[in-house]
């Protein structure tokens, strides 16, 4: 890892006076909550992130930067929450909008989810949600708080690229471009990117994720609500883990399962945790890291595989890294064909845009053994796997 870059040290020392607050966390949260509102009865959904804020509080090797990240996540979650909740109290109607054969992308992360994502987002009759629309979902804005909403979160990324600067070599974002809904789930496995939380790990393996997912929908309804309607194409890795669920509260989805050695995608994804925590935990635990994700990748890896077996063929498609990581021109019809969707020369036209590596990023390399990781314990983690993988290469 590299030294820590001059803007995250300066702002460390910025901010570390305020960073005191971390002995006292529930009144943090209250003035975060004060500022956001509370929707009647959320009490269940408030709770969750009061618990949330005091184990943050609590990670080892926390850094200013690190704590006021922290409040800026459960912030947000709690002030969209609230702002749903009252546009849907204002206009039940919303809550009628059909979300139909929307598509998600899952498969592990770092096996082309993203090319996969963006590919599919090429097409003027999808809809991709925006990083911008998910970290702030509303109805339609006004010019004035559109170019406001849109400021924000190109402030974000600019702030996880100054202070994070191989990260856009891994993944890059882009205020106005397709992004996972992760951001707008409420209790993904995002924060352990930042931070190890123990007792969060155990927490969320234990959550029923029923009413995460039927809060996410409303927030699609929400973005949907006054505009024209269009297959919605969404994506998170992370859905690997609740596919159960995901299909509970959208049971006529399309799954697109990207598939990839685990063996490169658990190395690639554990050296995008390492350049995304190191802004906000000092000293990096690089064998907690390991050892985190594996378990996490390998649980929801089989949990993955037992919900797929409830799965209609005709509702999964498996796409081999092969299709788009290595020759998108030829996967790219075969991606739309098999969700059901028209591929035109137009589409085509916008591929090259889509699937090329952004301009001034460099190649992303990677090491196992650095996160403490043999490619013997992968394998064995990921052993229900190999042969679903082999199979879907094959085809």
């Amino acid at each position: 890892m590299s030294v820590t870059p001059l803007p995250l040290t300066l702002a460390n020392l910025l901010l570390l006076p305020r960073s005191g607050s971390r002995r006292t966390p529930y009144r943090v949260f209250d003035r975060l909550l004060a500022e956001s509102g509370r929707a009647e009865g959320d009490e269940a959904f408030v709770d969750d992130f009061r618990r949330l804020l005091g184990w943050w509080a609590d990670a080892p090797g926390l850094t200013p930067v690190g704590w006021r990240s922290a409040q800026f996540h459960v912030g947000r979650h709690l002030a969209n929450r609230a702002r749903v909740r009252r546009l849907i109290g204002e206009r039940p109607e919303i809550e009628q909008e059909p979300i139909e054969r929307p598509v998600f992308v899952v498969g592990l992360p770092r096996t082309a989810t993203t090319v996969t994502h963006g590919v599919l987002s090429i097409s003027s009759e999808h809809r991709c949600p925006l990083l911008w629309e998910l970290l702030t979902p509303d109805l339609e804005l006004p010019p004035r708080q559109r170019r406001k909403a849109i400021a924000t979160a190109r402030g974000m990324v600019r702030g996880t690229h100054l202070f994070a600067p191989r990260f856009r070599d891994i993944h890059p974002m882009a205020a106005e471009g397709p992004e996972e809904c992760t951001f707008a789930l409420p209790h993904s496995l995002m924060p352990l990117s930042q931070a190890l939380l123990p007792a969060y790990v155990d927490w969320h393996c234990a959550r029923d994720f029923v009413p995460d997912y039927r809060y996410l929908k409303q927030v699609f309804q929400v973005l949907q609500h006054g505009r024209p309607r269009r297959r919605w194409m969404l994506k998170s890795p992370m859905h690997l883990e609740n596919l159960d669920a995901l299909r509970t509260v959208f049971p006529d989805a399309t799954i697109v399962w990207c598939h990839r050695d685990p063996v490169t995608a658990v190395a690639s994804f554990c050296s995008l945790i390492e350049h995304g925590m190191a802004v906000s935990t000092r000293p990096l635990d690089l064998p907690g890291i390991g050892q985190t994700w594996l378990r996490l990748l390998s649980r929801a890896m089989e949990r993955g595989l037992a919900a797929r077996a409830a799965i209609p063929p005709g509702d999964l498609v498996d796409v081999p890294y092969s299709w788009l990581g290595s020759d998108p021109a030829t996967g790219a019809p075969k991606l739309y064909a098999a969700v059901g969707a028209r591929w035109t020369e137009a589409d085509a036209a916008r591929l090259p845009a889509v699937t090329a590596r952004p301009k001034g990023t460099r190649r992303h390399t990677y090491d196992l053994a650095r996160y403490g990781l043999t490619r013997s314990d992968v394998e064995s983690a990921f052993a229900g796997y190999d042969a679903l993988r082999a199979e879907a290469d094959r085809a």
